[in-house]
C-alpha cells in the first residue's frame, strides 16, 4: 500500500472510531519482525507501549544510503502508527528521510487532536529515531 492510498483511505473515513480501526488494520499488514529483533537496541525510547524498529542500510543506485525498516509494537493502534511511519520512510534515501515532514502529515491526518499525549510522544520518538538513523547513515556514507 502506498502513502497516498493510506492518506486517501484515512481522509475518506469521517468517524475516528473507523480511523482507529483502519490504523489497527494497517498494523496487521506489518511484515513479521524476527524474535531476535525484539531487543533493547531496537527498542524506541519514550513510548508508553513497547515499540521496536530495526534499521537496515544499503547503498542506493547512486551510492547514497537507503534505509529499510521493520517495526513492531505490543499495542494495536501503535502497531498501526508504526506501519504508517514505515510506509512513509522505509525504502527511501537518508536525505529523503531527513527532508520529509512527517509531523506535518500526522497533523494533516488529525493525530494531534485525536491521539493521547503518550501516543503522540511515542510517534514523535519513532520519527526522531528514524531521522537519527538516517543522519548516521548519511554521515558514514
Amino acid at each position: 500500500m502506498t502513502l497516498d492510498e493510506i492518506i486517501d483511505n484515512f481522509e475518506f473515513l469521517d468517524d475516528w472510531d473507523d480511523r482507529y480501526r483502519y490504523l489497527i488494520d494497517l498494523g496487521r499488514t506489518l511484515a513479521p519482525m524476527p524474535d531476535e529483533a525484539h531487543n533493547e537496541s531496537n527498542k524506541v525510547r519514550c513510548c508508553m507501549s513497547q515499540v521496536w524498529l530495526e534499521t537496515k542500510v544499503e547503498p542506493g543506485p547512486k551510492g547514497e544510503p537507503v534505509l529499510h525498516f521493520l517495526g513492531d509494537s505490543d499495542a494495536l493502534i501503535v502497531r498501526g502508527l508504526v506501519a504508517l511511519t514505515l510506509v512513509l520512510f522505509s525504502g527511501h534515501t537518508a536525505r529523503e528521510i531527513l527532508d520529509a515532514d512527517a509531523l506535518d502529515l500526522f497533523k494533516r491526518l488529525g493525530f494531534e487532536q485525536h491521539l493521547t499525549p503518550q501516543r503522540s510522544n511515542g510517534l514523535r520518538s519513532m520519527v526522531d529515531r528514524i531521522r537519527k538513523d538516517a543522519a548516521q547513515a548519511l554521515a558514514t556514507a
